[in-house]
């Protein structure tokens, strides 16, 4: 695992971004947070990120729409979904694209944890 991997978080609920943000400072990640998909995008942290967790449904350009443009883009960086809104067609599309894990809202801290680790681990 990277020392002091970044982890960017994306999802436009703020709560959710915050209480994501101090699980990963709490066990010694580094956090940022962004609120879209585009914002993400447009960061001087995109190049620094070592993982991205990402909400399915956002306003704008949606979670899958962006692994797509991080799969062209930043191949090798590992992409963890999460949703409350979960459905077979979706979760077919995230996995079938490369990504390294997805969890149905609520999951576990450890669940998260885990995948996040393994995720960098595989790197």
């Amino acid at each position: 695992m990277p020392h002091c991997a970044l982890v960017a978080v994306v999802d436009d609920d703020d709560s959710v971004r915050e209480s994501l943000g101090g699980l990963f400072r709490s066990v010694g990640f580094t956090v940022r947070g962004f609120a879209s998909a585009a914002a993400f995008l447009q960061s001087d942290d995109l190049a620094k990120t070592d993982c991205v967790i990402l909400d399915v449904r956002m306003p704008g350009m949606d979670g899958l729409e962006l692994q797509r443009r991080l799969v062209a883009c930043h191949p090798e960086l590992p992409v963890i979904f999460m949703t409350a809104h979960d459905d077979a067609r979706t979760r077919s599309q995230a996995l079938s694209g490369g990504a390294a894990g997805y969890l149905i809202k609520p999951f576990s801290e450890e669940a998260l944890l885990d995948a996040v680790r393994g995720a960098l681990d595989s790197q």
